[in-house]
C-alpha cells in the first residue's frame, strides 16, 4: 500500500517568443554599441557624455528587463516585478550611500 504522487513542473516561457528574445538582443547590443561608440570616438563632448551613457545603461536596463526577465504588468508577471523593484531600491540605496561617504570624505579631505 504504498502512495506515490508524480510532481511534474511545467516551465512556461511567460508568453515571449524567439522573436521577442531576438529583438532584445538586437537592441541591447545597439545600446551598448552606442555607448562603445559615444565614448571611444568623441562623437559628443565630454559634458553630454557623462549625460549620455546613464541614460544608454537605463534604456539597456529597461530593454532587458522586458525582453529577458519577462517583467509585464500581467497577473502572473507582477510576481516578478515586485523583487524587481526591490533590487532596484537596494541599490539605489547602496549607491547613494557611497556617493555621499565620497563626498564627505572629499570634503574632510580637502579642508583639512
Amino acid at each position: 500500500m504504498s502512495y506515490s504522487q508524480a510532481t511534474h513542473i511545467e516551465y512556461k516561457n511567460g508568453g515571449k517568443s524567439l522573436k521577442a528574445y531576438i529583438t532584445g538582443f538586437i537592441l541591447s547590443l545597439l545600446l551598448t554599441l552606442a555607448a562603445f561608440g559615444a565614448v571611444t570616438k568623441h562623437l559628443v563632448d565630454d559634458s553630454n557624455l557623462y549625460v549620455l551613457v546613464p541614460l544608454l545603461a537605463i534604456a539597456q536596463l529597461c530593454v532587458q528587463s522586458i525582453c529577458f526577465l519577462r517583467l509585464n504588468l500581467s497577473r502572473e508577471g507582477r510576481w516578478n516585478v515586485l523583487p524587481f523593484l526591490f533590487v532596484l531600491l537596494i541599490i539605489a540605496i547602496v549607491v547613494s550611500g557611497s556617493l555621499w561617504i565620497m563626498y564627505n570624505l572629499d570634503y574632510n579631505m580637502m579642508h583639512f
